[in-house]
């Protein structure tokens, strides 16, 4: 353990004030760059370039083609997979290094990530600035994000051979960890924060809770629907297909296929999902102004609550009825994940504060 002249001079209370509040901001800003990540991988699908890179090269990887003949052989090898073959047959270099320079981006954006996580973890780790109780907290996440990297490999190779995009399940499962991993790093800031109010209700805590992981079903939803490219079609609101309940929800057998491989149910279900999140956001809101007061800070996070809910409900509707621009696609995709964060804060605020250590 590293101890500097400040830290023997700062009293011991202070100076866990201050190693929670540096933490809490370094974890914020790996959110930040985790976000970006998030909008570039977002753009590298709508783009259809995620499967312009088919080797997975964890070091060597960072560096792009340097020369023409590099930039030729990147070509060659995608020119091997399905998706050239079948899709852009007869795509120009020039073409290709627009895909190539998204999937680049979004690859190195993710070592970043682990870089502004684990070096700095190291680092406070040494200082002893990290307390006993966070420590296998952030060791999970580390450890989630190494398997986020596999799992990154794992979806690109499944549209390497047969098909020609990656598996919806695949897409799924890789946007969820992320959110997943999101929604970790702020729950362990928060809890690092000092808080304006006390614990809210048990009742409210169990709502802002069930309200989290609401939206990180829709998210994981939300992957279904663009690996199946489920946007592209019934692009109407309200209804579908022009009923409020579609036909031919349960065509595929066995039936339960079709909550993952038929994109009128998948986008349905994702539908349905967004209707029940708002209604229950709006229950939430009455309920924690009737139990902790219309003036408490809960209350008001709450109410805040209801506001992004619509925002994002407006936003995925406009997505739908322009046939998902990638402006718009992106934008839904970023509001996604911002509510995730809110919602896990305001679930994190409704528990109170982590307590600073007893001191002799």
């Amino acid at each position: 353990m590293v101890a500097t002249t400040l830290d023997i001079e700062m009293p011991a209370r202070d100076r866990v004030a201050a190693n929670r509040r540096l933490i809490r901001l370094w974890l914020y800003c790996v959110m930040l760059v985790l976000f970006t990540l998030v909008l570039v991988g977002g753009a590298t699908r709508l783009t259809d370039s995620g499967l312009s890179i088919t080797e997975w090269k964890p070091i060597h990887g960072v560096i792009p083609p340097l020369s023409e003949a590099q930039w030729q052989e990147e070509l060659e090898k995608y020119r091997q997979i399905p998706e050239y073959q079948q899709i852009n047959k007869g795509m120009s270099l020039d073409e290709f290094k627009v895909i190539y320079w998204w999937e680049w981006a979004h690859r190195v954006l993710a070592r970043g990530v682990g870089l502004v996580f684990a070096v700095p973890l190291f680092l406070f780790w040494a200082m002893g600035r990290v307390e006993s109780h966070l420590k296998p907290k952030l060791l999970a996440l580390l450890a989630l994000g190494g398997l986020q990297g596999f799992i990154g490999w794992w979806m690109v190779s499944s549209g390497l051979t047969e098909r020609t995009d990656v598996s919806q399940y695949r897409l799924a499962t890789h946007l969820t960890i992320a959110a997943l991993i999101f929604a970790g790093l702020m729950a362990v800031a928060r809890s690092l924060a000092p808080h304006s109010e006390g614990p809210a209700a048990t009742a409210t805590q169990r709502g802002a809770r069930w309200l989290a992981l609401l939206v990180l079903f829709q998210i994981y939803l939300g992957g279904l629907v663009a690996g199946l490219d489920a946007g592209l079609t019934y692009a109407t609101w309200p209804l579908m297909d022009e009923r409020i309940i579609p036909t031919g929800l349960f065509d595929l057998s066995p039936w339960w296929i079709n909550l993952f491989e038929n994109p009128l149910t998948v986008q349905f279900i994702h539908r349905s999902g967004a209707y029940l999140l708002f209604a229950l956001v709006i229950v939430h809101a009455l309920r924690t102004i009737a139990r902790d007061g219309a003036g408490s800070t809960h209350a008001r996070r709450a109410l805040l609550m209801v506001a992004l809910v619509t925002l994002q409900a407006v936003i995925g509707i406009a997505t739908l009825l322009m046939l998902v621009p990638l402006h718009m696609a992106l934008m839904h995709q970023g509001m996604g994940f911002l509510l995730l964060g809110f919602a896990v804060a305001h679930w994190r605020g409704t528990v109170g504060e982590t307590p600073l250590p007893r001191f002799a």
